[in-house]
C-alpha cells in the first residue's frame, strides 16, 4: 500500500483529520445532553410537577426541529453547513438554558422546543459536512466514528448526570453544556464549507410550521383538559398527515423504492427506537425500584452496542450487502424492544431486558449508519442538504408525532398505572420495528 493510498484510507488521517475532530467534538455535546436529559427526566417531572407530560419533553425538540430542518435544508444547500452549524449551535445552546431555567413545566418545555429548533440545524449541517467532505468510500466510516462519539458520553453522561442532579440539582445539567459548547465551536468554526449550486428556494415553510403545530395539538388534546380532546387529537393526526406528505419525496410513506424507501425505513425504526428509549428510565425506576444512575447505565448499554452496530455495517466483510444490513437491523431492533417489555414483569431477570436493550441499540446502529448512507449516495447532486433534510423531518415527524399519540395513552393512565401504560407503549413500538422490514425489501432503486 502506497503512502498517498494509506492517508486516505482513515477519516482520521490528513486531510479529513481537522474535519472528523470537529464533528466528533460536536456529536460529544449532543450525545451528553441526550443522553443526561434522558437520565434525569424522572427527576423533572416529579419537582416540577408534570409526570402527564412526560412524553411532552421528548415529543416537543422532534416537532420543532421539523421546522428547523426543512428551513435549514436548501439554506445550507445554498450556503455551506459552516453558517448553518453557527446558528444552530447559538440557538441549541439558548433552549438548554430557557429549560435550565424553567419554573414550571411549561417553561421547561418552551426550553426543550427551542433547543429543538438548534438540533434540527445541527443534523442536516453534520450530515451535509459528510457528503462535502468525505469520498464515498469514507462516508460509512465517519457515520461509525460518528456513532463511536457517542460511547463516552454514554459512559460518563447518565452517571454525571444522575450525579450532578443529586449533588446540586437537575438545572446544573442543563446550564453546563452551553459551556462545552464554547470548545465545540472552536474546532467547527474551521471545518470546509463549500456552497452549493442549488439556489432555489423552499416554500414547503409552511407545511412544515403545520406538521409541527399538529403534533403539539395531539399532544396537548392527549392531556385530556379541555372538552373535546378527542376531536383535538384527530385534527392534529390529519393536519400531520397531509402537511407531512409535502415535505418528504413521493412514495417516502407507500414504500416507493429507493431513496422512499430509504427514508420511510429509517422514520420507522426511530419512531420503535425512541418510543421505547423515552419510558426506559421511567421503567426501570418505577417497576424496578433502580436509581437514577442505575437506570443510566442501561442507556450507556445502549448508546455502547448502537456504535458497535455502526462499527459493524462499516467494517465487517459478513455484512457488505446494505440490504441484508438495513434487515438484520430491523430485525434486532424490533426483538430488543419487545424483550425490554419484560422489564414489567418481576419474574423476569433484570439482566433479560437490559440485555435485550442492548440488540435494539445494536440493530439501530447497525441500520442507521447504512440507511444514512444510502440516503447519501442516492441524493441528487447538489441536492445533498434536501435530502438530508428529507431523512430527518421524516425521523423527526415520525417520532415526534407517535411520542404525542401516545401521550394520549400515559396521560390517561400516568395518574393510575404508569408502568402498565409505558409497558404496553414499548410493546407497540416493538411491533412497529416488525412493520419496518416492508419498506426494508424495496431499498435498491
Amino acid at each position: 500500500m502506497s503512502v498517498a493510498t494509506s492517508e486516505v484510507a482513515s477519516a482520521w488521517r490528513a486531510p479529513y483529520l481537522r474535519t472528523t475532530t470537529g464533528i466528533v467534538a460536536l456529536t460529544l455535546l449532543f450525545a451528553f445532553e441526550a443522553l443526561a436529559v434522558a437520565t434525569i427526566m424522572p427527576r423533572i417531572a416529579e419537582e416540577l410537577d408534570g409526570l402527564r407530560w412526560y412524553p411532552i419533553a421528548y415529543a416537543a425538540p422532534m416537532a420543532a426541529s421539523v421546522i428547523a430542518l426543512v428551513v435549514a435544508g436548501p439554506a445550507i444547500d445554498r450556503h455551506g453547513p459552516g453558517p448553518g452549524l453557527l446558528a444552530g449551535l447559538v440557538i441549541f445552546c439558548t433552549g438548554l438554558v430557557v429549560s435550565g431555567l424553567a419554573p414550571a413545566m411549561p417553561v421547561f418545555l418552551l426550553g426543550r422546543l427551542v433547543h429543538g429548533l438548534g438540533a434540527g440545524v445541527l443534523g442536516v449541517g453534520t450530515y451535509v459536512v459528510v457528503a462535502q467532505a468525505y469520498p464515498e468510500r469514507l462516508r460509512a466510516q465517519t457515520f461509525a466514528v460518528l456513532s463511536a462519539a457517542w460511547v463516552l458520553p454514554a459512559l460518563v453522561g447518565p452517571v454525571v448526570a444522575a450525579t450532578v442532579a443529586h449533588a446540586v440539582g437537575w438545572r446544573w445539567v442543563f446550564l453546563g453544556v452551553p459551556v462545552l459548547a464554547v470548545g465545540a465551536w472552536l474546532l467547527i468554526r474551521t471545518t470546509p464549507s463549500t456552497p452549493g449550486e442549488n439556489r432555489t428556494q423552499d416554500f414547503r415553510v409552511g407545511a412544515a410550521l403545520l406538521a409541527a403545530v399538529g403534533v403539539m395539538v395531539v399532544t396537548l388534546g392527549g392531556q385530556r383538559v379541555v372538552a373535546g380532546w378527542p376531536a383535538l387529537v384527530f385534527a392534529g393526526v390529519v393536519v400531520v398527515v397531509l402537511a407531512g406528505r409535502r415535505l418528504l419525496p413521493p412514495g417516502s410513506w407507500s414504500g416507493r423504492r429507493g431513496l422512499p424507501s430509504v427514508i420511510g425505513t429509517k422514520g420507522l425504526i426511530s419512531i420503535a427506537y425512541a418510543s421505547a428509549e423515552a419510558y426506559v428510565p421511567l421503567l426501570l425506576t418505577l417497576a424496578r425500584g433502580l436509581t437514577l444512575a442505575q437506570a443510566g447505565w442501561v442507556l450507556t448499554t445502549g448508546a455502547v452496542t448502537w456504535s458497535a452496530g455502526a462499527w459493524l455495517a462499516a467494517h465487517w466483510s459478513v455484512l457488505r450487502d446494505e440490504a441484508v444490513r438495513v434487515r438484520l437491523g430491523c430485525t434486532l431492533i424490533a426483538s430488543g424492544v419487545g424483550g425490554f417489555a419484560l422489564v414489567a414483569v418481576p419474574a423476569v431477570p433484570l439482566v433479560v431486558p437490559m440485555v435485550a436493550w442492548g440488540v435494539a441499540a445494536l440493530g439501530i446502529g447497525m441500520a442507521t449508519s447504512t440507511l444514512s448512507v444510502l440516503a447519501m449516495a442516492l441524493a441528487p447532486a447538489g441536492g445533498q442538504g434536501r435530502t438530508s433534510s428529507a431523512l430527518q423531518v421524516n425521523d423527526n415527524l415520525a417520532q415526534s408525532t407517535a411520542l404525542a399519540v401516545g401521550s394520549v395513552l400515559f396521560a390517561g393512565l400516568a395518574s393510575r398505572d404508569p408502568v402498565g401504560g409505558a409497558t404496553l407503549l414499548v410493546v407497540v413500538a416493538a411491533l412497529v420495528g416488525v412493520l419496518s422490514l416492508v419498506p426494508a425489501a424495496r431499498l435498491r432503486p
